[in-house]
């Protein structure tokens, strides 16, 4: 029995569900919240225990803090929403599938990832992780999937096609973003669920149970730098710097250290409640003196996040394109993220000391990669493949096989398969 909810989505995280369901005894969804994780574990479960139910002064949690291996029993496949609250409830699902081994037992999810030490065993083996990201365009229903991303790593072909989007249509589907509640509501008012999501981080017990560093004041300025410099490599002390202002010239050497690290903890932290994820840099095995840039590249688990952690609307995204570019790319790296983990690869991207830089290398777990330029306007396409065609030269000569895939991401146009061999595809054409 069920417990899927009449108006769900399916997501291309259901797929790896179902599979992973028959290898592991349990599994864990994390991810952001509101990115529908909870009523995705629902569409695989039989039955569900909701640890913050506030039901009778928050009796699951009492129940689970005295003893976590009190709220297991239930019909199988069980959900444990939010389980991070009671953190020895993994160490109790752990302990049930080795002295009852069976699949499929479990699935957990939390929005929020718990200190390793808060719990005493890794689970390998035994718990399988996933991770959830906010709905693709595919998944809302944004993108027609004409092209997925296996045919380009099959290199099958087709024929040219129109796959034209309004860049005002574009720009609000981007404010938007994947949260699946704001399909329920008028596009030009969804944008107010992000500005809603930005306030409650700031004002969240999780950073308020912090040490007393922990300041709404800097907090929301780091949110706003790491908006400023969504998809690129800045670094702590860029970030630093921004987030001190005017601020830093009077500040002594050891104060803008404690500066510094008070920013990576922040960083630490907005990474552990899935707000925002870091790109890493890709290491392709090869034998050359070429030196890749290690700095991973920082993004906003959804765009629409840092469109609201900088105030901005409609109107100040059609006003300044160049910023608006940097939020398509936040986009599409959202997108092509998702689409990777279900053929098992992940993103990375490329950077080396000759200056030559690649938005996103997708890398599947076999070797093969692909290499993606991300374009907002149809005018850069042909800088974006010299830059690909010069990854591959120089990938090639330096011992590395060859990409499956050279594609350029638009915002609309005409898709093809050009006789250079590299794809030209809107966001909106993708899909897994």
């Amino acid at each position: 029995m069920s417990l899927r909810k009449n108006s769900y989505l399916n997501r291309i995280i259901d797929a790896q569900i179902d599979e992973y369901l028959q290898l592991y005894g349990a599994i864990s969804i994390e991810g952001p919240k509101w990115c529908g994780k909870t009523w995705t574990a629902l569409n695989h479960a039989n039955s569900v225990i909701y640890i913050m139910d506030p039901t009778n002064n928050y009796n699951n949690k009492r129940l689970a803090g005295l003893n976590p291996s009190l709220v297991l029993p239930g019909t199988v496949p069980r959900v444990i929403d939010e389980w991070q609250e009671i953190p020895g409830i993994w160490d109790a699902v752990r302990f049930d599938i080795d002295q009852n081994p069976g699949h499929g037992k479990y699935i957990l999810t939390g929005s929020v990832m718990p200190p390793q030490e808060s719990y005493l065993h890794t689970g390998t083996g035994r718990i399988a992780t996933l991770q959830m990201r906010p709905m693709t365009l595919y998944e809302s229903g944004d993108s027609t999937g004409e092209i997925s991303l296996g045919a380009l790593f099959n290199n099958e072909i087709f024929e040219p096609f129109s796959a034209n989007i309004d860049l005002i249509h574009l720009i609000d589907i981007t404010i938007r973003g994947g949260w699946p509640e704001t399909l329920l509501i008028p596009l030009d008012k969804s944008g107010s669920i992000s500005i809603q999501y930005i306030n409650s981080i700031i004002k969240s017990e999780y950073f308020h149970g912090k040490q007393s560093k922990r300041n709404q004041f800097k907090l929301h300025r780091l949110i706003r730098s790491l908006a400023r410099n969504n998809t690129t490599m800045a670094s702590i002390t860029t970030l630093t710097t921004d987030v001190d202002g005017s601020e830093r010239t009077s500040q002594s050497t050891e104060e803008i250290e404690i500066s510094r690290h008070s920013i990576i903890e922040y960083i630490k932290d907005l990474l552990g409640i899935f707000v925002i994820e870091e790109i890493p840099a890709w290491n392709p095995e090869i034998r050359s003196k070429i030196i890749m840039r290690q700095s991973p590249k920082r993004i906003y688990t959804d765009p629409s996040l840092a469109i609201a952690a900088l105030g901005a609307n409609r109107e100040k995204m059609l006003s300044d394109l160049n910023t608006y570019g940097f939020m398509f790319e936040n986009l599409c790296l959202r997108d092509l993220s998702v689409y990777a983990n279900y053929h098992g690869g992940s993103v990375y991207h490329y950077r080396d000391n000759s200056e030559l830089e690649i938005d996103a290398i997708v890398e599947l777990q076999n070797g093969d990669w692909g290499a993606f330029e991300i374009k907002l306007g149809e005018e850069k396409v042909e800088s974006a493949v010299a830059s690909l065609l010069r990854l591959k030269d120089k990938m090639v000569s330096a011992g590395t096989k060859p990409p499956e895939c050279l594609v350029v991401i638009t915002g609309g146009g005409i898709a093809e398969c050009r006789k250079d061999g590299i794809y030209v595809l809107p966001i909106n054409t993708l899909r897994h």
